[in-house]
């Protein structure tokens, strides 16, 4: 008889699903428009390189780890967004995957992820070996909400989103996001039992 999960997640046949819906980077990449594919290709030739401090911080966890992305190829936020998390995600090695699926692909799954009732992207689903959900981040990471506050509302200031420095900001700010969840997953007790360690 197969041992009973220590935990449950009522949506992990809803990650699973999307996940199997999914396509990698440069799968997700085919369909895109023109102009699409050239504002992804520019932006991933500008974002910063992963400090060493970061490589080590996301090195040698041990778990395996699913970044499950909703997101859309005319979406300028996941263009910018999504090179970050191929370069976190090649840091953190063979346990680590990182899927795309258009945000209009699972219904179910869209809803799910909705922000304040609507459908906004990227979203992305830290997933477990088990499809369990360690986290859901996104659409956007605090400092570009405080640059947009700034910029919109006047309270704060604006450092921009696409500068050198904002981008290593908000990458860093991504860098602690999934550096927590791996963190999570290395502690959690039904997994260190599992793996005996």
């Amino acid at each position: 008889m197969a041992e009973k999960p220590a935990y449950y997640d009522v949506h992990a046949e809803l990650w699973r699903h999307g996940w199997e819906q999914a396509k990698p980077l440069d799968g997700f990449l085919v369909g895109a428009k023109e102009d699409e594919a050239k504002r992804w290709a520019e932006s991933a030739e500008r974002a910063p390189a992963l400090t060493d401090e970061q490589r080590a911080r996301l090195s040698g966890y041990n778990r395996a780890v699913k970044l499950l992305v909703v997101g859309a190829t005319w979406c300028l936020d996941c263009a910018r967004v999504l090179p970050y998390l191929k370069n976190i995600v090649e840091v953190i090695g063979e346990k680590a995957e990182l899927r795309l699926i258009d945000r209009d692909a699972v219904p179910e799954l869209r809803d799910e992820l909705k922000i304040m009732g609507a459908p906004r992207v990227p979203r992305v689903v830290i997933l477990s070996e088990d499809w369990f959900e360690v986290d859901r981040l996104g659409d956007r990471s605090l400092s570009i909400y405080r640059s947009r506050m700034a910029r919109e509302i006047g309270r704060g200031i604006d450092h921009g989103v696409l500068s050198p420095a904002a981008r290593e900001e908000e990458q860093t700010e991504w860098v602690n996001a999934i550096e927590r969840a791996l963190i999570i997953l290395r502690t959690a007790p039904a997994l260190r039992k599992r793996h005996n360690d």
